[in-house]
């Protein structure tokens, strides 16, 4: 395999936005789970009939439960999103912690537009990423029986639905771990979304939401605009295509792998939808205020993204850390920007797996908290 079809397939894994055909799980892996929570009300009001959540667990949970980490997914991603950092010896170190992966509502395996028996395609309620954050704790109180969780954890949206946790639950965490975050989503964020949604829609295939097959047309366009623009930078490009007509090949190959994975082209309008209306400032008792929210988190935070990340402004993290209380901001010393909370290079995993364990020794009082 060349180096540039090494680095597409590092790329696709490295946002975890395949589906389960393409993630088959071999038999060292864990097992896809799901917990039905019955009508899942939503904060609009509106009700997602028969939910389930979909899951996986790595790892112990001990007897007193209190070793236990949640992981969100990322937009269109899943629960293997950041398997770069779980596992023996990595910064959730499975031998240590007990690590729910969750996915988030919308992403094809949890309850979504494309799986749903009752409310299908254009049928299915919108929903924000508080719903998202309500399924994630229903899970964990009710399935779990867990009270109080070690750390709460996640890139990109996953970043944005820990600190949304960080608000709704202050008291249910001990530390946020937060890649790539944004306590509310700018103008800029929403505008990228938004030529995606116009990326699927105008091919003629999506026919209103009620297609019979995915949009192909329309999915290249999306993959040339999120993955190959707003996820990527400029001096990261060129680093890995000094001839830069090179590119074109490369997109073209980003293109064709992205749509052996099938991802519904209405799972991501609806969580895209989520995605632009995220704010912890109209949490509940907040009034809109989003500093005054950021500010009543009290558990311990880090938060890390990389120079350049134009899909989650950079600037968005580290405004938001000057916001919460001893929070550590720290700074991904990549080119590779929103693509650097990824397993796409060795020396940004190495990175982010010391500080996220060094962060976690903190916390736990290098173990001891935990026994």
């Amino acid at each position: 395999m060349c180096a540039s079809s090494r680095l597409l397939l590092v790329a696709i894994f490295s946002l975890a936005l395949l589906d389960r055909a393409v993630f088959a799980h071999t038999p060292e892996q864990p097992p896809h789970q799901s917990y039905s929570e019955g009508d899942l009300k939503l904060e609009s009001g509106d009700v997602i009939k028969d939910f389930s959540i979909s899951y996986v667990t790595h790892g112990k949970l001990n007897e007193k439960k209190t070793n236990a980490i949640l992981m969100t997914s990322s937009i269109a991603g899943n629960h293997h999103r950041i398997d770069f950092l779980i596992g023996p010896g990595k910064a959730l170190d499975t031998n240590k912690y007990f690590i729910i992966a969750t996915d988030a509502i919308g992403n094809g395996l949890s309850t979504s537009p494309s799986n749903s028996k009752t409310q299908h395609g254009t049928a299915f309620p919108h929903f924000v990423i508080r719903d998202m954050v309500e399924s994630q704790y229903r899970l964990v109180k009710e399935k779990f029986g867990i009270t109080h969780l070690l750390a709460v954890s996640g890139a990109s949206m996953g970043g944005m639905q820990t600190l949304q946790w960080g608000v709704s639950h202050p008291d249910m965490m001990s530390a946020l771990i937060a890649l790539t975050p944004m306590a509310r989503t700018p103008a800029w964020s929403i505008a990228v979304n938004e030529a995606t949604r116009k990326a699927l829609t105008a091919d003629a295939a999506y026919n209103g939401g009620e297609y019979t097959a995915q949009p192909e047309k329309g999915w290249r366009a999306w993959v040339d605009v999120l993955l190959t623009l707003a996820t990527r930078t400029p001096d990261g490009l060129k680093a890995e295509y000094p001839k830069g007509l090179d590119a074109i090949n490369w997109i073209k190959g980003f293109e064709d792998t992205w749509l052996k994975g099938g991802f519904d082209a209405n799972n991501w309008i609806w969580q895209t939808w989520a995605y632009d209306r995220h704010d912890v400032g109209t949490t509940p008792g907040f009034n809109g205020d989003t500093i005054k929210a950021i500010e009543s988190i009290k558990a311990k935070a880090i938060l890390m993204n990389a120079p350049g990340d134009l899909y989650n402004p950079t600037a968005e993290a580290a405004d938001d850390a000057k916001h919460i209380r001893g929070a550590q901001y720290v700074v991904i010393p990549s080119l590779q920007g929103h693509f650097a909370a990824s397993p796409a290079k060795t020396a940004d995993v190495e990175f982010m797996n010391k500080k996220i364990a060094e962060f976690l020794d903190v916390v736990t009082n290098n173990g001891k908290s935990l026994q």
